[in-house]
């Protein structure tokens, strides 16, 4: 069985969900732009799912000082193996003499 109209696009969807809530109401666009209320009102539901969902992600900020602290982290740590190391050198060199 084929749809008698193609679904509506994720641009479309959102845009709708956007109307809905600067205030306008879900049968007011469905009468306007064609979808059903309930399909509308169903995309809200589904949008504020998904921004629930994405409320724990990290943003491009977040992900991108995430990235240069554990480059940091490793350099910190390749030094202080350094520093571990000579200090293991020194220390036989001194009993030695």
């Amino acid at each position: 069985m084929s749809r008698s109209q193609p679904p509506y696009t994720e641009e479309f969807r959102r845009q709708m969900v956007e109307l809905v809530r600067a205030g306008h109401s879900p049968e007011v666009l469905a009468k306007e732009y064609g979808p059903s209320g309930p399909s509308i009102r169903n995309w809200v539901r589904q949008a504020e799912q998904e921004g629930e969902a994405r409320a724990d992600e990290l943003t491009a900020a977040e992900r991108d000082e995430l990235k240069r602290l554990r480059k940091e982290n490793r350099q910190l740590r390749e030094e202080r193996e350094i520093l571990r190391k000579a200090t293991i050198f020194f220390a036989a060199e001194t009993d030695q003499k």
